[in-house]
């Protein structure tokens, strides 16, 4: 049994916990931020800790034909394919999880190639997509070119992230509330010493220069939606929304500006990204037909030139570190497949 210390209480750094745990190694978790409810997480001070912010939902963005096997984008495929079936299991066995299946709908106005070649077989047995099924013209949103839709599943983040803490907690992990402004400086701290590996799944990276930060603004609404709809505008934002269930509401969303600091929603953005969605999908207003709007968010996904870190590092003195940051807003979408590469990378290590 190795003794295991993990940077980092988002989704990523929660699944990659437990799925070390699940193999029998002694974790510990710090954090400056760990899970609590959307009623008592402040906005202001937390807007750097990614997951409570997310939507969240799984949307298979899908290879381009002929990408090779080991080219990010079929990589990253395999990895919320992975995800996609935990999520399924988690689901099955646990009710309280947060996690609901729904049907996915996506569009696009300038549909590529990876859309354009897709066949229904292709989506079935090359991609994983269940329940796959292309939208008639008669279907689809004014300008639209292409849309289908395939069963996936939404999360509430603050119910999920809870119960996987809950979880790991439960099963004898560790947790140490800590800001950590070097991922390194944790060798040095006696209290914690000694142990054998560190899982950087900080987001952030300390220092990498790769890193910037994609801010995202979306407006939670109380509003009910049976699906969870993305739309590709062959210019501007996308549309998009998230079911988050479990009285979590709906998130409406949304914006993606890299290297944006400004914490401060825009009430003029907001009605445009409430109108685009409600020109695309009328039924979200209900019998009222209106949008009762919850809270404006702000969230910050740290993302990497060349896609996420996910590798061994045999630093100063020796010591491991396994990174594992930099998804971008895909945390949820590959965390499950991010932890299992964790788990394999680690257990290589010690032999």
């Amino acid at each position: 049994m190795a003794k295991i210390v993990v940077i980092g209480a988002g989704v990523t750094g929660l699944s990659c916990a437990l799925r070390v745990q699940a193999a029998g190694h002694s974790v510990t978790i710090i954090a400056k931020d760990f899970p609590s409810g959307f009623e008592t997480i402040d906005s202001v001070t937390q807007i750097n800790y990614t997951s409570p912010w997310g939507g969240a939902h799984n949307r298979f963005i899908l290879p381009p034909p002929g990408a090779s096997p080991d080219s990010q984008e079929a990589r990253e495929h395999a990895m919320a394919l992975l995800t996609w079936e935990e999520m399924r299991a988690l689901h099955d066995q646990h009710p309280e999880a947060g996690i609901t299946f729904m049907k996915a709908y996506d569009y696009f106005e300038a549909p590529e190639l990876a859309q354009t070649s897709l066949t229904e077989d292709r989506a079935r047995d090359e991609f994983g997509m269940k329940d796959f099924r292309f939208h008639t013209k008669e279907e689809l949103p004014e300008g639209v070119g292409l849309g289908y839709e395939y069963l996936t599943w939404c999360v509430n983040p603050m119910v999920y992230c809870a119960f996987l803490l809950r979880r790991f907690a439960y099963r004898g992990g560790k947790i140490v509330k800590r800001e950590i402004r070097d991922s390194l400086e944790v060798f040095e701290m006696t209290d914690l010493a000694p142990f054998d590996v560190l899982i950087n799944a900080s987001g952030i990276g300390f220092g990498d220069q790769d890193v910037f930060i994609i801010t995202g603004q979306t407006c939670l609404v109380a509003n009910p939606c049976p699906v969870t709809i993305t739309k590709l505008n062959a210019e501007g934002m996308p549309s998009f929304n998230v079911s988050r269930n479990f009285e979590g509401g709906t998130i409406i969303g949304g914006t993606k500006i890299p290297n944006d600091w400004n914490p401060n929603p825009s009430l003029e953005l907001r009605e445009k990204i409430l109108s685009n969605f409600a020109a695309m999908y009328p039924a979200i207003l209900g019998p009222e037909g209106k949008f009762t709007v919850i809270k404006d968010i702000v969230g910050r996904r740290p993302a990497r030139k060349g896609g996420m870190r996910l590798e061994k590092e045999i630093s100063q003195g020796g010591k491991c570190i396994i990174h594992a940051y930099g998804l971008g807003g895909r945390g949820y979408e590959l965390s499950w497949g991010v932890a299992d590469k964790v788990g394999k990378l680690l257990a290589a290590h010690l032999g």
